[in-house]
C-alpha cells in the first residue's frame, strides 16, 4: 500500500497547481490498430493544464492513463500467456522560458509507470527531452534538441528536429523528426492533418507471468494518417482519425533489451475517435 500510495503521489503532484491554470482540457479516445496477425485496441483518458508565469514563461501538465488490449486470436503461440493487457500511466510537465527575444527553451520531464497487473517502482521510468526553439521570422521557426524517448520501443536518447512553416491564416506545416505534419482549418469549427509519426511504447511484465528471460513488450512503428477535429458545441470538439502503420514490431526482450522473440505482427490500419473538452 505505501508503494502504490508513493507512486500515485508521484503523478499527481502537479494537480495541486490546478487552481492557478489559464487553460484545461479533458479527453478520451479509443483506437484500433489491427494487423496480419494481432489485434491491437487502446483507451486513453487524460487531463491538462497550462498557465503563463509572467511574460517569459509557461508551464504545462498532462497527465493520461492508457489501457493496451492485445487479441492473438489469429498468432497461437504460448509466449503471449498473460499478455493480453497492458496498462500505462504517464505525467507528462514541460517548462518554456523565453530566453531570448526570438529563442525559446523547452523542457520536459515525463515520469510513466508501464505495467501488467502489478504497479510498483520497477515500472517506473522517467522518460523527457530538452528542445530549443528559434524564430526565424513571422512565420517560420525551428526546433533541435534530444530526449529520452520510447518512439522506438524500449526508452533510448534520440534527436528531435523540425521546422515549422505558417502559410497563411488557415494552413500550417512542420517537416521534421519524430513528427511531421500539415494541417488546414477552412473555418472555426474544422481542422484537418495529415500527420507522420515514429511512435512507440513499452511494458514491463509481471515476474509471476514471465516468459523465459522476457521482462518487457515493446512495440513500434511509423504511423501516416488524416486526421479531422471538429468543434461540435462551445467547449466539445470531436477527433477522428484513420491511417496505416509501417514497419510495426512487437517484441519481447530481456533485462538488457535484447531480442527474445518477435511476433511478426506485419503492418495494419489505424482507426481512432475521441472527444475532448478545451476552455
Amino acid at each position: 500500500m505505501k508503494v502504490r500510495f508513493l507512486i500515485c503521489s508521484l503523478f499527481l503532484i502537479s494537480i495541486l497547481s490546478m487552481n492557478a491554470q489559464e487553460n484545461f482540457a479533458a479527453y478520451a479516445n479509443i483506437k484500433i490498430e489491427p494487423t496480419e496477425k494481432i489485434n491491437f485496441s487502446e483507451t486513453n483518458v487524460g487531463v491538462f493544464y497550462q498557465k503563463k508565469l509572467g511574460t517569459k514563461n509557461q508551464i504545462s501538465n498532462t497527465l493520461e492513463y492508457s489501457s493496451l488490449k492485445v487479441n492473438y486470436e489469429l498468432n497461437q503461440h504460448n509466449y503471449y500467456a498473460d499478455q493480453e493487457r497492458f496498462n500505462q500511466i504517464q505525467n507528462n510537465f514541460q517548462y518554456s522560458n523565453q530566453i531570448l527575444e526570438k529563442t525559446k527553451l523547452g523542457i520536459s520531464v515525463l515520469p510513466t509507470a508501464n505495467f501488467q497487473e502489478n504497479l510498483d517502482f520497477e515500472a517506473i521510468t522517467v522518460l523527457g527531452n530538452l528542445e530549443i526553439e528559434q524564430q526565424l521570422s513571422s512565420k517560420s521557426k525551428v526546433i533541435i534538441g534530444a530526449g529520452r524517448t520510447s518512439i522506438f520501443g524500449a526508452p533510448k536518447f534520440t534527436p528531435i528536429a523540425a521546422f515549422d512553416y505558417k502559410m497563411n491564416e488557415k494552413t500550417n506545416f512542420r517537416i521534421g523528426f519524430p513528427d511531421s505534419k500539415v494541417s488546414y482549418s477552412n473555418n472555426e469549427r474544422n481542422k484537418f492533418s495529415l500527420t507522420n509519426s515514429f511512435n512507440g511504447n513499452f511494458y514491463h511484465l509481471d515476474e509471476t507471468n514471465n516468459s523465459d528471460k522476457a521482462e518487457k513488450v515493446v512495440l513500434s512503428q511509423m504511423t501516416s494518417a488524416l486526421e479531422y477535429e471538429r468543434n461540435v458545441s462551445n467547449n466539445w470538439f470531436l477527433d477522428f482519425k484513420a491511417g496505416y502503420d509501417f514497419n510495426k514490431k512487437y517484441n519481447l526482450l530481456d533485462r538488457n533489451d535484447h531480442k527474445v522473440y518477435d511476433y511478426n505482427t506485419g503492418n495494419g490500419y489505424v482507426l481512432g475517435i475521441g472527444i475532448k473538452y478545451k476552455q
